[in-house]
């Protein structure tokens, strides 16, 4: 039996793996701006331009983990990160190790991969789509 065609079946879970563990992460970076948890030192004012992404963290980080509207959610997450990168990252250095923005660059990616993959197994996504 090939490798390939072993794995083949695998990879919708291991997609929604990618899927939660990537809307986890980002979850957890929209709390730290605006619930400060865990522990930060971030304080954005309340509709500046970080304070508005630390809610679309939160909130599409969820629909992220949920599998929920995904392709939308994917699709306004990658903007938003490729924004981030350019406004916030870009600007004091070339390279994106040394400009803090490697999280924002991968997180674009990501997200504009399960625009096109879609949400992978276990989504709220697919068990709406079953129902219709």
């Amino acid at each position: 039996m090939s490798t390939n065609r072993m794995l083949q079946p695998m990879a919708p879970m291991f997609l929604a793996l990618l899927r939660v563990v990537a809307g986890i992460l980002f979850f957890e970076h929209g709390t730290m701006k605006i619930l400060h948890f865990p522990v930060s030192e971030m304080h954005p004012p309340m509709f500046s331009m970080l304070w508005i992404g630390g809610i679309l963290e939160i909130i599409g980080g969820a629909l992220i983990v949920l599998g929920l509207f995904t392709r939308v959610t994917a699709f306004v997450l990658s903007g938003m990160m490729a924004v981030a990168y350019f406004t916030f990252h870009a600007p004091s250095s070339l390279y994106p190790a040394s400009n803090g923005g490697d999280a924002a660059i991968l997180f674009c990616f990501i997200f504009l991969y399960l625009v096109f993959a879609g949400p992978g197994a276990f989504s709220l996504d697919g068990k709406v789509k079953s129902k219709i």
